[in-house]
């Protein structure tokens, strides 16, 4: 075997080493921003609904939670995945994370005229069809992949 062959063999095994590392990375970013953006969701939603009855209240937070379980679930079953989808699923979370907090909290504002509880009921909905889009679109593409 010559010394061109060997580098080849330590490159690709370095590279994989350093593919794993930034996944792992990519994946506790994504996990704690699953924690970061639950519990900044219920805060801006606690604080918005404040006059609010506590039964659409409770409604409105569970809501608000939905697409963080589906987040968590799917983070849980990504161990599995192709590692593609497993980093589409981590980039999403993040996304999910800033834009949904983003939102809640007023930096970005809504459609003008809408009602104050437009925002709560929109991104929830808006996360769901992201999620599901990316992690599909990111799936389809590994498994195409994986055929050749």
């Amino acid at each position: 075997m010559d010394t061109y062959g060997s580098d080849e063999i330590t490159s690709d095994a370095s590279q994989r080493r350093s593919d794993g590392l930034f996944l792992s990375f990519l994946r506790a970013a994504a996990l704690t921003a699953l924690m970061v953006g639950a519990v900044g969701s219920i805060g801006l939603t606690l604080r918005a609904g404040r006059t609010a009855p506590r039964l659409l209240l409770v409604l409105f937070i569970v809501w608000v939670l939905l697409p963080y379980v589906a987040l968590a679930w799917a983070n849980r079953a990504s161990k599995s995945w192709a590692v593609f989808t497993q980093t589409a699923l981590y980039c999403v979370t993040l996304v999910v994370m800033l834009g949904s907090l983003a939102i809640y909290g007023g930096i970005i504002s809504p459609p003008v005229g809408s009602p104050h509880a437009f925002v709560f009921v929109a991104v929830p909905l808006g996360s769901w069809l992201l999620i599901a889009v990316i992690v599909l679109i990111a799936a389809l593409i590994s498994r195409r992949r994986s055929l050749r």
